[in-house]
This record gives structure tokens, C-alpha cells and sequence, in this order.
């Protein structure tokens, strides 16, 4: 890469990230239907035109981002130490402090709180974000299933990263009920990790003894 593509790229970087921030802000002020992209464009003093450059769509200028965390989802499991399952280095990936999980700046948490609304009160956001996480589940099974080798019309591969990204899933919206109803950190690091434990537990365990019939 020449000094000249170093910069224009830092360029795009920087633009990119300015309107997602402006993004973010104007959808923590106004919920996220509430906010057209010719806003956002407006507050970050660019064209619509080149909002739509960098976010095919509305809802990727609010979860942009989460591609590099699917990326280190994958490589967590593709990179775990010989002998290790991939069930123990997806754990260990989703109980690292992060994002929500991770501030301790006040300011910072409340932020994060605003964004746990926005999620909540869009229907539009809902689905994006169910759909995202059909996209981790399929790309999480193809890998299972490479390192398993497992062949194409099995299931198995399918059915365990269904399961991993259903604890991931589940513990979103865990954790975004605990914000809603006032629960900071640290406290809510030490029960989102409780869940996220059990939940792996009971993975690791297996489903045969779980609800078993009383009768």
C-alpha cells in the first residue's frame, strides 16, 4: 500500500466512523425510526449519497461493527489450542468483558443503556439483529463442520452452532433486560457471566436429563 492509499483509506475510516456516530446519537435522541438517513447525513456533513457508500441500509449504520465481532467469534474457535472443544473456546470468547459488559465509565454505561432502548423499542432493529445471528450460526456451523468433517447433508454441525448462538442470543437480550430494569456494573457483568455459565454448563452436559417428565 502506497503512503497515498494509507491516507485514503485512514480517510474512509474516519468517515465511516463519523457517521455512525452521528448515527448512534441521533438515534439515542430519537429512536431509530423516528431518524432518516438524510439526518444522519446532515449531522455528519456529508451527502446521502455517501452515507449509502459506507451502510447499504438504515440498520447497518446502527449494528456497523459487528462484523469484526463475528470475525473474532470465528477465529476464537478456528485458533483454540489443540485438544480444546470448540464448545470451551466459544464460551471463553463470550464471557470476555466487552462492549456493555466491559464499561465502567458511568457516562459510557448510560450510552450504552440509550442504544439497549433504541434495540428494544424498533421492530426494524429486532429483526436485523435476528438475522445477523442466523448469519453467525450459519458461518459458526460451515466452520464445525470443516472441523469436524462432517459431510454436507449432516445435521450435527447445524444443530451444535444453533446452540452455541442461542446462549449468545439469549444472554443479549439478558443482559439488555438487566440495563433496562437499572442493572449496572459491575453487577451486571458478575450475573450476565453467571448465566452465560450455567447456560455452557448445561451444554457441555448435555440435553438428555434437562425437563425430563415428572411423570
Amino acid at each position: 500500500m502506497t503512503q497515498g492509499e494509507s491516507l485514503r483509506e485512514r480517510k474512509k475510516q474516519r468517515t465511516r466512523r463519523e457517521i455512525a456516530e452521528a448515527a448512534r446519537r441521533l438515534f439515542g435522541e430519537r429512536g431509530f425510526d423516528a431518524v432518516t438517513v438524510a439526518q444522519v447525513a446532515a449531522t455528519a456533513e456529508v451527502s446521502e449519497a455517501t452515507v449509502f457508500n459506507y451502510f447499504p441500509t438504515k440498520e447497518d449504520l446502527f449494528y456497523s461493527g459487528l462484523e469484526a465481532f463475528e470475525e473474532a467469534l470465528l477465529d476464537a474457535i478456528r485458533d483454540r489450542a489443540p485438544g480444546e472443544s470448540a464448545l470451551a473456546a466459544f464460551g471463553r470468547f463470550i464471557t470476555e468483558p466487552r462492549g456493555l459488559l466491559a464499561s465502567t465509565d458511568p457516562e459510557a454505561a448510560e450510552r450504552q443503556a440509550e442504544m439497549a432502548r433504541v434495540i428494544e423499542e424498533s421492530p426494524a432493529l429486532l429483526a436485523r439483529e435476528r438475522r445477523i445471528l442466523a448469519g453467525f450460526t450459519d458461518s459458526l456451523a460451515e466452520l464445525l463442520r470443516e472441523a469436524s468433517g462432517a459431510g454436507p447433508e449432516e445435521v450435527e454441525p447445524w444443530v451444535a452452532a444453533n446452540a452455541m448462538i442461542g446462549v449468545h442470543r439469549a444472554l443479549l437480550g439478558y443482559a439488555r433486560a438487566q440495563v433496562l430494569a437499572g442493572t449496572r456494573n459491575p453487577l451486571l457483568s458478575r450475573r450476565v457471566r453467571t448465566q452465560a455459565k450455567r447456560a455452557l454448563t448445561r451444554l457441555g452436559a448435555g440435553l438428555d436429563d434437562y425437563a425430563c417428565s415428572a411423570g
